[in-house]
């Protein structure tokens, strides 16, 4: 009987060490600087011009993108050189039928948008100047939109995902 003690004393040895080591925590950390918010951009089409607004992004933090309970704390920096996360809310007063084209570090360009419609673009954009222009649309100046190093963690941002 003394053997069968000893073997049921090691196995329960082993589950408590499994046990042990199992709850020894996980690699990740919540604290880790949340993802930024998206910063969005106006792009106003005309029959002359493609209006940026603003026309510099990702130069420190805007407090226009931060909730109205939090616009007074400071915005934490993400140390990261990934691409800014950015939605574009082009507005087209001209009758005719456009994409809206980003060139500069990364190329993009949007959907279709319909005469004097409304249209949206989601992108990451790397640090650097892009001309801002409307393709299917002769003689409009294009805009011109810089995008700095800076990125904020949304962690002082409640209710968001």
């Amino acid at each position: 009987m003394g053997r069968g003690r000893a073997k049921a004393g090691v196995a329960c040895l082993v589950g408590v060490l499994a046990l042990v080591a199992a709850g020894c925590g996980a690699q990740s950390h919540p604290n880790e600087p949340r993802p930024q918010v998206a910063t969005r951009i106006s792009v106003t089409v005309t029959p002359t011009a493609v209006i940026v607004d603003p026309s510099r992004i990702g130069f420190g933090p805007a407090k226009t993108q931060q909730i109205p309970q939090n616009q007074n704390q400071a915005q934490p920096p993400i140390k990261s050189d990934k691409p800014l996360n950015t939605v574009i809310v082009a507005a087209n007063q001209t009758g005719d039928s456009i994409r809206l084209a980003l060139r500069g570090p990364r190329d993009e360009e949007s959907n279709p948008i319909a005469g004097t419609s409304a249209g949206t673009m989601q992108s990451g954009l790397p640090t650097g100047t892009y001309v801002v222009s409307a393709a299917g649309l002769a003689g409009a100046r294009p805009g011109k939109l810089i995008v700095g190093p800076y990125r904020a963690s949304s962690e002082n941002d409640i209710l968001l995902p």
